[in-house]
């Protein structure tokens, strides 16, 4: 504890510019959006926002949030990084996602959202969501089963 309060740790000074960054708010915002182009800025948010879904999910398993088994149908790479892992958009289908009467199953759910490289998903692969409660309806990736 500092003479004046409590300090924040560098992890929440960190990501508090860099939701400032993602906005474009702040000093760290505006500069950024003044020197990176409009194509380079939407991508810096897509990974910042990519970053802070894998935070939430921890928060969201840490408190006990149910989780949804799901199959991967597709994956494809962003060419994004953060701490070196990378960007996936990852198509999956919830469990019990299927219309019985064509055959075609539908209630796929399209993710951006950062995996780690040590355990890739691949189709066919069964993986877990959690609920997102900034989108209802909506879902963030926690992890392969």
């Amino acid at each position: 504890m500092g003479i004046f309060g409590k300090r924040k740790s560098r992890e929440e000074r960190a990501a508090e510019i860099a939701n400032k960054v993602a906005s474009g708010k702040g000093f760290y915002g505006r500069t950024t959006r003044a020197f990176v182009g409009g194509e380079d800025f939407a991508k810096l948010q897509g990974a910042i926002g990519a970053y802070n879904s894998g935070a939430n999910v921890q928060q969201l398993l840490a408190m006990g949030a149910p989780t949804t088994v799901a199959v991967v149908v597709s994956i494809s790479d962003t060419g994004q990084l953060v701490n070196f892992d990378p960007v996936v958009d990852l198509v999956v289908q919830p469990a019990g996602a299927t219309d019985h009467n064509h055959g075609h199953s539908h209630g796929h759910v399209v993710l951006r959202t950062i995996v780690s490289k040590l355990a890739i998903p691949r189709a066919g692969d069964q993986v877990l969501l959690v609920a997102d409660p900034a989108q209802p309806g909506g879902f963030l990736y926690a992890g392969m089963v």
